[in-house]
């Protein structure tokens, strides 16, 4: 082999796994500058770590990604530990060898990506067929490992990551998407089977599948990141990267528990956010944002936390991640956060409605008589007041709604990286009500209090509140969690609430900078 061959081509050709990653597709394959990034803040991590020592000249440091789609980690890692390792393994095929057999595995998500990751890592799709570069091998698979599996269904949901049995059971021909890493009760003994029983990895790093159908109504998909995240950790790694939806720090179904863990877990030592998907994955809509994170398993403490949102210039802090319910992914939203919420006699999320504040439906609609008005989707009409079983107390009261959906698509800020997060505000007047289309944000006496919230929300104070739960297209009542309750029988505007909460000037320009003005 000479030193053209193999890893060295890159140099000189476009690169298929760039394009790969540039298309709009439902599986969000990592861009290779992407990549490089997260192991540039593995390799910054191991020398502070270890006397400056260069992690890509260890010959003893393991590497796996666990759910390898096009193989990119694996070939960056490879082709790093190829160049460090030159002074400790002078030959160049020996020194291959070395990596691709002791010390760089993966695990495919599907046949197809397994064949692509071995191409991208062995140049072959038979690890030991005459095209590799590798010539330690005596199995195709080489130390990238892929069987079709299947679901475990329980109750018509798979036990292991609830995928749903009409959508996934499915004949041989067919991916099953049964991923082996989160389809274990003991990771442990899974990772011995494919591996051998002594394999320890210093390091797991990758890009996991997001979501899978759980057979709910419409198009609904449940997160499947964390049970890879969950599991990861369970193996004990030195260090642990992934790249996942950013939308745990504040939503997301079933994310409850893996949020306060996460937001709990002071080993997570590095936070580089992405507001927009877009400035991380070209051609991939993902609401909400992603992220990575690094994790040190033998070093806790404060967490550095990095913000890019498009042309804006990078911000880092030190910070918690548990100060707040939710995560707060500006950390120069933190100090405005603070100061709100010391001088605050209750929050909004304690009066908003949940979802079908009149236990109505979308699909419910007005009838031939009633004694009551019902606002839906696309206009009004009668509705018995004998058929509403829920918010009863306020149906006679002046009431200020907005739409359930936020204005900003998917949940991400616009161009400019400013939101106007709500679509619609209105007022409803006594013996009006609404489906769950929309949320009642406030319900009082007098018309002229629900007036002064309807402006109270125009805001850009209140919107900003609000916009730091905004990880999806919609807005529950927990994302007023930030947002004080104010005397409305009182006028309220951006100056007279600055002043109030003993907002400076630079944290008055932050929240211009994120909430664009209220336009009707």
């Amino acid at each position: 082999m000479n030193e053209q061959a193999g890893f060295t081509l890159r140099g000189r050709n476009p690169d298929v796994l760039n394009c790969i990653a540039n298309l709009s597709n439902d599986e969000v394959f990592t861009p290779p500058e992407f990549a490089n990034r997260m192991l540039d803040s593995l390799a910054e991590a191991w020398a502070e770590n270890n006397d400056g020592a260069e992690i890509w000249a260890d010959s003893s440091v393991s590497f796996l990604d666990p759910f390898t789609k096009s193989g990119v980690f694996l070939r960056e890692i490879a082709k790093r530990l190829i160049a460090g390792l030159e002074a400790e393994i002078p030959d160049l095929q020996t020194r291959v060898d070395h990596v691709l057999t002791q010390q760089v595995f993966g695990i495919g998500i599907t046949r197809l990506t397994s064949l692509l990751a071995r191409r991208s890592l062995y140049c072959s799709k038979y690890a030991n067929g005459p095209h590799s570069v590798a010539r330690g091998f005596s199995s195709d698979q080489g130390n990238i490992w892929f069987e079709r599996l299947e679901h475990t269904w329980f109750n018509g949901k798979c036990r292991f990551c609830r995928a749903s049995h009409g959508m996934l059971n499915r004949g041989e021909e067919l991916e099953t998407h049964a991923y082996a890493f989160i389809h274990t009760d003991d990771i442990m003994a899974l990772i011995a089977e494919l591996f051998g029983g002594e394999m320890q990895f210093d390091v797991i790093i990758g890009n996991p599948p997001y979501q899978l159908n759980d057979g709910g109504h419409g198009v609904s998909a449940s997160p499947i990141y964390q049970k890879f995240v969950e599991q990861a950790k369970a193996l004990e790694p030195r260090f642990l990267s992934m790249v996942v939806p950013s939308r745990w720090f504040g939503g997301g179904k079933g994310l409850a528990d893996f949020r306060a863990s996460m937001l709990a877990d002071d080993r997570i030592r590095k936070l580089v956010d992405f507001e927009n998907a877009r400035d991380a994955f070209p051609g991939v809509d993902l609401a909400g944002g992603v992220c990575y994170f690094l994790w040190d398993r033998d070093n806790g403490g404060l967490c550095d936390v990095i913000n890019i949102a498009g042309t804006a210039p990078q911000t880092s802090t030190e910070r918690r991640l548990d100060e707040f319910p939710t995560f707060v992914r500006h950390s120069a939203a933190v100090p405005i956060i603070r100061k709100v919420l010391s001088n605050a006699q209750g929050r909004m999320s304690e009066q908003v409605s949940s979802r079908k504040p009149f236990g109505l439906p979308t699909t419910a609609r007005p009838e031939q008589s009633g004694e009551l008005v019902l606002r839906w989707e696309k206009g009004e009409g009668p509705f018995p007041r004998g058929k509403v079983t829920v918010g009863k107390s306020i149906i006679d009261k002046w009431k200020v709604i907005t739409s359930y959906v936020a204005y900003d698509h998917a949940g991400n800020p616009g161009k400019d990286g400013r939101r106007k997060v709500f679509s619609k505000i209105n007022v409803l007047p006594p013996q009006t009500i609404c489906t769950e289309t929309y949320l009642v944000v406030g319900a009082y006496k007098s018309e002229i209090e629900a007036k002064n919230l309807i402006e109270y929300m125009k805001t850009t104070f209140f919107r900003f509140l609000v916009s730091q739960f905004m990880y999806s297209h919609h807005l529950t009542k927990s994302a007023y969690e930030f947002v004080p309750i104010l005397d409305m029988k009182l006028e309220w505007n951006d100056e007279k609430l600055a002043e109030y909460f003993n907002l400076n000037e630079e944290e008055v320009r932050f929240i211009l900078e994120k909430i664009r003005p209220f336009a009707n």
